[in-house]
């Protein structure tokens, strides 16, 4: 039985994964499994960041575009489906590439996801409504009662993943839902994986990490992100859309902002997200973590070595 492996690449947004990916897809002759969680939906394009026609003719991507926002689509199902679609990939080519800044998705992938029970769409809805009234204390208060072991246990450990609104008013949601506590559906037995992950990380000064997403969000607003984000503002309560880069737009149009302060906004909590997604990866093992600017054949070799 021959030995897979899934090349996978993680680091902070607007660091140059795709870039990346696309150079190991080519010279591997394999496929691509985007796992940015924002990514596969076909109503969002430049507000994700997702691969233009060029990068999508130069390597198959799988992934990309092919949920709509109104379909509930969780960790949880892309899990199954990445699965599925890396079991046909391997019987072609024993090595497969990964690549995205979604750090849960990543790990459903790499390590299997626990199994939590379908939720009501109104209770998210409902949720989502709250955030919008009351914030992210709310939702806090709301799992510090529902599930007061598992809100100890990130207040001490990971402490700022209190501070993410999706992973919050999911924690509530499966408590809501399911009527059990969230922390009652973790590490469960998971399956075991017929592939030999070997993990690349992207890294770069802060300072120029922090210039590179200032620069890609100006460029978005020049491609068009604010007539993306106006189209999908009659749906801004869906779950899809609690997205940096489109909330702070809607908080525009709501007549709350200003343009210009909308387009700051969007900059200082890209680069806070950047500083989350970097927190959550640093905890990743086995990971062999090179400047961004790293020579490609440098990173072939690394690979190459660990094949």
């Amino acid at each position: 039985m021959k030995n897979n492996y899934l090349l996978t690449l993680i680091g902070p947004t607007a660091i140059g994964k795709t870039a990346l990916s696309i150079s190991l897809a080519k010279h591997f002759d394999c496929d691509i499994i985007s796992c940015d969680s924002r990514q596969f939906y076909k109503e969002m394009t430049i507000g994700t960041a997702v691969p233009n026609k060029k990068e999508l003719q130069n390597a198959t991507h799988h992934f990309i575009q092919n949920k709509s926002i109104f379909e509930n689509y969780s960790v949880g199902d892309f899990e199954k489906e990445a699965i599925t679609k890396l079991d046909e990939l391997f019987l072609e080519n024993n090595i497969q590439i990964m690549v995205g800044g979604s750090g849960l998705y990543v790990d459903a992938v790499l390590k299997g996801f626990d199994d939590f029970p379908d939720i009501d769409e109104n209770i998210r809805l409902k949720l989502n409504s709250d955030f919008e009234q009351f914030g992210i204390v709310y939702m806090q208060q709301k799992l510090k009662e529902l599930d007061s072991g598992y809100y100890n246990e990130l207040k001490t450990k990971n402490p700022q993943t209190l501070q993410n609104p999706q992973r919050m008013k999911r924690f509530v949601e499966v408590c809501i839902g399911s009527g059990k506590p969230y922390s009652s559906f973790l590490n469960q037995k998971k399956n075991k994986r017929n592939f030999t992950p070997i993990i690349i990380g992207l890294e770069a000064e802060r300072e120029i990490m922090y210039d590179r997403i200032n620069q890609r969000v100006d460029m978005m607003m020049k491609e068009g992100l604010l007539e993306e984000a106006k189209k999908l503002y009659p749906n801004k309560s869906l779950n899809a859309l609690q997205t940096v880069g489109y909330r702070e737009l809607f908080d525009y149009f709501d007549g709350k902002i200003t343009l210009d302060f909308a387009t700051d906004e969007i900059k200082k909590n890209t680069r806070r997200f950047a500083k989350r997604q970097l927190t959550w990866f640093k905890r990743t093992v086995n990971v062999i973590w090179v400047d961004y600017k790293t020579d490609l054949n440098k990173i072939i070799n690394h690979i190459n070595s660990n094949l």
